[in-house]
């Protein structure tokens, strides 16, 4: 019998990032396994005019129902609260038609619709909790805990968290730290709890066989990826760069980013930096991988805190897949990822001398054979292997639900 999944999300499809970490699991597991999946997401109007099509073609001749609503910014926490009412009462009406076997909660917010689901009509669901996100929004200063509207709301996340972990049929963390974290709690030593890293496609984000020479005309480039700001620092990584001028003098700074180029180049004036040597391209999703093709480097630097125990970044198995080495900084999985592969350079922090240190062994990550990359993105961050994982906890779920 085909299984009926919701899947509730508080990132939308037509966002980045549920074009990288949320498609193309659903395609995959409905193409490959016959899931039937209803997406209730919550979609920023600008982003679903522009991407509506481009959603709507990848999944039109798929089991896959997109219901989306829209989401409001404004004003704070109320217009959340009344997303999330939006998406609930949307879900309720779906379940009475369709009957759902599973509700798969993408983050905190919509794990609150899907512990009703389970409370209300016994219908499992599975905490993808992705990060400690209650701390991350006060880690990424966000809520600032001396209001008490921001304080309350943290509390309570911080018991509704618990509450997550213990009623939800299984739980997907990002890492094994963030596990480790959890089950150090007491009571917590046993929950079934599983670790899915950020996965890449990596049909998409290829060289197509062709292997580039790391190094052109003694121009180094190096590349950043993604979003700026709360995370991502962007200083730091300037700071970087300005060194590697002493060494590289004629080393460029490629920043692969939808953000406002006017943030990056008024921190870059700051530093005194040659402007003509940093390049900021805007590219959609398929156009990524040959920005990163353009690089024999790539940096990123995140702001070390608690949540980030749980952070695993979508940019590393994208530019591993690409062929391209990282220099990055302790946060997450980082730590046992380096011990256990050999794929760039890891700061001890980001002090003058470590990221001197770093810079002195670019020259033996030039030499990285792309192939070798490339290899450990397909061992560790392979989309199908997320596909496979996430199939094995729904037969899982399933089983249970049907002994009990």
């Amino acid at each position: 019998m085909q299984k009926n999944i919701l899947y509730l999300s508080y990132d939308g499809l037509t966002d980045a990032l549920g074009q990288s970490q949320i498609l193309p699991y659903v395609i995959g597991l409905s193409q490959k396994f016959g899931y039937r999946f209803t997406i209730i997401s919550a979609e920023k109007k600008e982003n679903f005019n522009s991407k509506k099509q481009l959603i709507e073609s990848q999944i039109k001749d798929l089991p896959i129902d997109w219901k989306p609503i829209f989401y409001y910014k404004k004003p704070p926490v109320l217009s959340t609260l009344c997303d999330l009412w939006a998406m609930y009462r949307k879900a309720v009406a779906l379940h009475k038609e369709q009957n759902f076997h599973l509700v798969h909660c993408r983050s905190y917010l919509v794990a609150l619709i899907g512990e009703k689901f389970t409370s209300k009509f016994q219908v499992p669901f599975l905490f993808d909790m992705r990060g400690f996100w209650a701390d991350e929004r006060v880690d990424g200063e966000l809520w600032n805990l001396k209001n008490p509207l921001y304080r309350s709301i943290y509390c309570f996340f911080k018991k509704k968290e618990k509450d997550f972990l213990r009623k939800a049929a299984h739980t997907i963390s990002l890492t094994y730290n963030a596990r480790e974290e959890i089950r150090s709690w007491k009571d917590f030593e046993n929950i079934p709890i599983s670790v899915i890293p950020c996965c890449v496609d990596t049909d998409l984000f290829s060289q197509n066989g062709e292997i580039t020479p790391h190094l052109k005309e003694q121009t180094l480039t190096i590349s950043y990826l993604g979003s700026i700001g709360t995370w991502y620092m962007l200083k730091e990584m300037l700071v970087f760069f300005k060194m590697l001028l002493q060494s590289y003098p004629k080393a460029r700074f490629l920043f692969i980013t939808a953000e406002n180029p006017q943030i990056i180049l008024k921190e870059a004036k700051k530093l005194n930096l040659p402007l003509t040597q940093i390049e900021i391209r805007k590219a959609e999703r398929r156009e990524v991988p040959a920005f990163i093709a353009e690089s024999q480097l790539s940096v990123f630097f995140i702001k070390d805190s608690y949540s980030k125990k749980a952070s695993s970044a979508t940019k590393m198995a994208e530019i591993l897949a690409m062929g391209v080495p990282i220099i990055t900084n302790k946060i997450g999985d980082n730590a046992f990822l380096f011990e256990k592969y050999d794929y760039g350079y890891l700061l001890e922090d980001l002090s003058a001398e470590s990221m001197q240190k770093a810079i002195a062994h670019i020259p033996k990550l030039l030499q990285k054979p792309v192939n070798s990359l490339r290899a450990i993105a397909n061992d560790y961050f392979s989309l199908e292997k997320g596909i496979a994982e996430y199939r094995q906890i729904y037969e899982q779920i399933f089983q249970e639900k049907s002994t009990h």
